[in-house]
């Protein structure tokens, strides 16, 4: 994943849930295709929340990494 472009940030990370999930939304939904979004998030349950909202939506589940106290989650949009 190292040659893996960020295309957007998405700083979630003073969210509460469901709120990082809500900012990948409304990014997801306002990027081109083909855009490479990842999303930082200190909450834990982003972690489940975002990779099932992704590939309920067809979009392309990246990676899910925990960084320095957060979590970082790469999404792929596909269509």
């Amino acid at each position: 994943m190292s040659d893996l472009k960020i295309d957007q940030v998405v700083d979630a990370r003073g969210s509460a849930c469901p709120g990082p999930l809500m900012e990948l939304i409304k990014a997801v939904k306002a990027a081109e295709v083909g855009t490479v979004i990842e999303l930082l998030s200190a909450e834990k349950g982003t972690t489940t929340d975002a990779p099932a909202w992704i590939k309920k939506v067809g979009q392309e589940y990246i990676s899910t990494a925990e960084k320095d106290g957060y979590w970082s989650i790469v999404v792929k949009k596909i269509k």
